[in-house]
């Protein structure tokens, strides 16, 4: 696995020192971004069992659930947008380390809390978001640093999917034997393994005194189309995933085939990112950014409209991969058009905008008008993302 980062402009050949260091790290540097980047995209995974745990074991409402990983998701989000942007001036890996440190601790807090302390709950999870994305920032900073980002995301997407096979398979069944807090320890404990694995092995990407000085260049307005587009696709992601599991619990279909959906959509995840690396070069990125809003529109409608089980399982077993292979090309394009880093370093911010307002915005549509105006709500923000991705190739 190739974890090198090499300097694409003459300004910035200091960054060579700092790219051997990352090269010297071999396997175990390549491995430390694979689990930083699972660490930190843990809501993508974990949204369906996150919101339904605290519907059903903390006897929360929809809005109030959508609520408290909205509070993660924006703390992520606000983190993302202070960090990023100073990618190439802080240490990457004492970065990267002090997040993932703080947020097992935050997690941990969660787990004494009961639901009658809400207020306390909401500032543990907004604490967890925000040393998350700051964490985050720095991995996709540093992947988006290496020789070929479109190969490494996909390597990191195909850990993800590795990842979402075994949260899933496991973790609803640890939450039914040992009650809500169990989903909270998992999240710490998959946030201390992060931390050790950072500690010991992350690629700094920390540049020289003189680098910090250099102004970098602004964002295209490419850029700023590209970033909107992944955080539509984000806030429709998170908007209908936070509520997947509910909704075929409310219609019947049972707790063991519930269940037994989303460990495939966990097998499903992981092909999408391979698959994305494969056809890198063989695809046009705009086209598939461009499909991937529609087909995921598509997919949002049957599960929200499907009254039986086998159209609601295809359906959800996919749904996840759709995002993947679409934001996998997608990060590649923005990474070719700022070769600083910072763009892609605000990956974090760019999805869980969307995440963020997703939860919530999903909890109080189904509260006001039903599960059913996901799916429509899902049609209304893939034409927004189409018309953003049509532009992301339209650059000086």
């Amino acid at each position: 696995m190739e974890t090198n980062l090499s300097p694409t402009t003459p300004a910035h050949a200091d960054l060579a020192a700092s790219s051997d260091a990352a090269a010297r790290l071999g396997v175990l540097g390549g491995a430390a971004l694979m689990i930083a980047h699972c660490a930190g995209m843990v809501d993508l995974v974990a949204l369906p069992v996150w919101v339904g745990t605290l519907i059903g074991a903390y006897k929360l409402d929809p809005q109030q659930a959508g609520l408290l990983v909205t509070l993660f998701l924006a703390g992520a989000v606000l983190s993302s947008l202070f960090f990023s942007p100073r990618l190439n001036r802080l240490p990457a890996r004492a970065m990267a380390t002090i997040g993932f440190g703080i947020a097992t601790l935050a997690f941990l807090g969660i787990v004494s809390v009961s639901s009658d302390r809400y207020p306390m709950m909401a500032v543990l999870h907004a604490v967890a978001g925000i040393a998350v994305g700051c964490s985050l920032s720095f991995t996709h900073g540093t992947i988006g640093r290496s020789r070929n980002p479109h190969r490494l995301f996909a390597i990191a997407g195909l850990a993800l999917g590795i990842f979402a096979i075994a949260f899933l398979g496991a973790t609803p069944g640890l939450i039914a034997m040992h009650g809500g807090p169990a989903l909270f320890r998992v999240f710490a404990g998959v946030m201390g393994v992060a931390t050790v694995a950072c500690a010991l092995a992350f690629p700094s990407i920390h540049t020289s005194r003189s680098m910090a000085t250099v102004d970098e260049p602004r964002f295209a307005r490419a850029v700023w189309f590209g970033m909107v587009g992944v955080g539509c696709m984000a806030l429709t992601q998170s908007m209908l995933f936070s509520f997947v599991q509910r909704i075929g619990l409310d219609r019947g279909f049972g707790f063991s085939a519930v269940t037994a959906t989303l460990i495939a959509l966990g097998l499903v995840n992981l092909f999408p990112a391979p698959v994305a690396g494969l056809l890198e070069t063989r695809v046009l990125g705009r086209k598939v950014v461009q499909a991937g809003p529609i087909v995921q529109a598509v997919l949002a409608l049957i599960i929200t409209q499907s009254v039986t089980f086998a159209p609601y399982a295809a359906a959800t077993s996919v749904f996840a991969a759709v995002m993947i292979f679409t934001h996998t090309f997608a990060f590649g394009m923005l990474a070719r058009i700022d070769r600083t880093g910072r763009a892609v370093a605000a990956t974090p911010a760019m999805l869980m905008t969307g995440a963020a307002i997703g939860p919530v915005f999903g909890g109080t549509l189904v509260k006001q008008s039903g599960y059913g105006s996901l799916g429509i709500v899902a049609v209304l923000i893939a034409a927004a993302a189409v018309f953003c991705f049509s532009r992301l190739e339209r650059r000086p």
